[in-house]
């Protein structure tokens, strides 16, 4: 009976109010039951040992319970149980964003507790907390580069993959240009007014087939905004220099080298920007400027159907009426 009313919705509430009767009915049953017991004075309950209450003095009161229920079941009826199939007009707005991040090994510098890739990760998820109604995408790149996941609004699917992200399980390399041109034909055939590729780097590009640069001409003919983040602080950072068989890694202090004029013009020629991420802060600057950007407004179609479930608590008070007029007249007759 509660799965029966989890998805319930009652048209017409008011008639709960006839529940505070029930209480009423009970309070005159008990007190009806003590006026008309009768009392008998025996000198000794010895007469009465061995004799067992029947069955029908034990059940004495079932009658009045099933007029109870019944009356609530009645209640419940009228109140109109529904259960509703929702589909409406709405009118949301969004953007279409993909994300393109580095997973090469220098992404596991400590510069950043625990180190830039977590970082980046948990940054990338606020953001996408942060963009309810937005379509999201993600490619990940190294020296060579991989869609992860194409435009959703599914978000939770998207975040589930970010357990499984990790720098250097790519080609070895940073392929700025081929991470940035895979993002660009993720969405180029995007619908969407306001089309973004957040380019997340740690490095220079020293690997790939297509130049940075010819990555930007491709973003820009498509009408693609594209916000490059170079990621790392400034000066040396304590960063992978080899890997053992193992999988374990020797860590060194190396210099910090983002190509920052490249990702600068890239962001230029596409109507983006650049921003140097010596802090989780900014991320956080990305995500106002896209708040200014002109958002797409995405129609979704729907309609509301109602289903009526008064019928089945009609049906029960009614066989708790008749379950009671039955045994009145035969189990519980009273005798004249």
């Amino acid at each position: 009976m509660l799965d029966y009313f989890e998805d319930i919705q009652f048209a017409e509430k008011h008639w709960f109010w006839l529940m505070l009767v029930l209480p009423v009915m009970i309070g005159w049953y008990i007190w009806r039951v003590k006026k008309l017991e009768g009392e008998v004075n025996f000198s000794s309950f010895t007469l009465f040992k061995g004799i067992k209450t029947s069955m029908r003095a034990k059940f004495r009161h079932s009658l009045f319970v099933l007029r109870i229920l019944a009356f609530a079941f009645m209640i419940a009826a009228l109140a109109r149980p529904q259960s509703r199939s929702s589909w409406k007009d709405s009118k949301t707005e969004g953007i279409d964003i993909v994300v393109s991040l580095d997973l090469s090994l220098s992404m596991l510098a400590k510069d950043f507790k625990p180190n830039r890739m977590e970082v980046a990760k948990k940054v990338v998820q606020d953001f996408i907390d942060a963009r309810p109604n937005d379509r999201i995408g993600l490619v990940t790149f190294g020296g060579v580069a991989f869609t992860q996941c194409p435009l959703t609004s599914d978000h939770k699917v998207l975040k589930n993959m970010f357990p499984q992200i990790k720098a250097g399980s790519l080609d070895q390399g940073t392929a700025i240009g081929l991470g940035l041109a895979t993002a660009v034909a993720r969405i180029k055939e995007s619908k969407a007014k306001s089309k973004v590729v957040i380019l997340i780097s740690d490095g220079v590009n020293n690997a790939g087939e297509i130049a940075p640069m010819t990555a930007g001409e491709l973003a820009k003919t498509f009408d693609v905004r594209v916000y490059c983040i170079g990621t790392g602080s400034r000066g040396k950072a304590l960063q992978p220099v080899a890997i053992y068989a193992q999988g374990e890694y020797e860590y060194d202090y190396v210099d910090v080298e983002i190509d920052e004029k490249v990702m600068t013009d890239i962001a230029d020629m596409t109507g983006g920007k650049y921003f140097r991420a010596t802090n989780t802060e900014s991320l956080k600057n990305i995500c106002k400027e896209i708040d200014k950007l002109e958002k797409t407004i995405i129609s979704e179609k729907s309609f509301t159907n109602k289903a009526e479930h008064f019928l089945p608590l009609a049906i029960t008070a009614a066989i708790l009426l008749l379950l009671e007029f039955v045994l009145r007249f035969t189990v519980f007759r009273a005798v004249p």
